[in-house]
């Protein structure tokens, strides 16, 4: 629903300005983890738009109860970014204000980009994007880096028309982890995340997950992304303009777009619902599926080749 309850309301313009009034409140669709609602406030000196998230996912909040903090954190540590992101104005830890745990934030301009009408030049601008990100280092930053998925556990899906590709990039994944230098990563880069005005990224937007981590699994995380989207040419062409300009800064390992396709493999693949609420069609599960098959089957192959096998 668009409304906020009150007390919600109350505590946004604590934050802000306890004299503003909210003008409109809105709920934003293609988050599929939290809730989301613009809120424009009429204050003193002027509108000012902002977007509060709030954490209703019980599990997740069992498996990480710090969520507010961790976004407020992210963000404050985002601003060194050179692209815009949110600035971060109030968090409800607890949820004593919100009824839930809580991040208020500002609200970019721009809208995202599903359907560009240039790809090449939208390929080049995600990827520009994440090495700015990449550029910040992450220093003492308190949340680190780790998967999703437990590797150990993980089967060959009964889907797949090729399981003996799953197995032998399975085994890639279980196999040493390749060294790298924490950077301040994203954790959750991918279209819906990135904002864009007049051709160019505009900013970016959702740091709950960011944490000190490899390179290498945004850029994955990523790809699996466009895989599923538009399929292997889209995610490859991705990878060139991303190392276009990291440079020697970024050495390629296949390992981490592996890992970064099990952690998003539990179950059979899915039309993601955020791309559904942002208006994507045309896509459907077993497309999803075919297209996860295509990708981890390149994969296996970029796998042996860099080590030589």
């Amino acid at each position: 629903e668009d409304s906020l309850p009150d007390r919600v309301q109350t505590w946004i313009r604590n934050a802000v300005d306890p004299a503003a009034t909210v003008r409109a409140t809105e709920r934003l669709h293609g988050g599929t983890s939290s809730l989301l609602h613009a809120v424009s406030l009429d204050t003193a000196t002027g509108t000012r738009d902002f977007v509060l998230r709030r954490f209703d996912n019980v599990q997740w909040l069992r498996e990480e109860p710090d969520l507010a903090r961790h976004e407020a954190e992210s963000l404050r540590l985002a601003v060194r970014v050179r692209e815009d992101t949110p600035e971060v104005v109030a968090f409800d830890e607890t949820g004593s204000g919100c009824g839930a745990p809580a991040v208020l934030m500002t609200r970019l301009g721009g809208a995202v980009v599903l359907s560009p009408p240039d790809g090449a030049a939208w390929l080049d601008g995600l990827a520009r994007s994440l090495c700015r990100i990449h550029a910040v280092d992450a220093g003492d930053f308190p949340w680190k880096y780790f998967t999703y998925t437990d590797l150990a556990a993980f089967g060959t899906p009964s889907w797949s028309r090729c399981p003996e590709h799953w197995s032998a990039a399975i085994a890639v994944a279980r196999g040493p982890r390749p060294s790298y230098p924490p950077r301040f990563i994203h954790r959750d880069y991918h279209p819906a995340n990135v904002l864009w005005q007049s051709g160019a990224v505009s900013g970016i937007v959702d740091w709950v997950n960011a944490c000190a981590g490899p390179a290498g699994i945004d850029v994955g995380h990523c790809r699996v992304n466009l895989a599923q989207l538009f399929g292997v040419t889209t995610a490859d062409a991705f990878l060139s303009a991303y190392e276009k300009y990291a440079g020697t800064a970024f050495r390629y390992d296949p390992y981490w777009d592996i890992v970064s396709l099990l952690d998003g493999s539990e179950g059979e693949p899915s039309v993601y619902a955020g791309w559904t609420a942002l208006g994507v069609t045309g896509l459907t599960d077993t497309l999803m599926r075919d297209r996860s098959d295509d990708y981890l089957s390149s994969l296996v192959v970029r796998a042996a080749e860099f080590t030589g096998a």
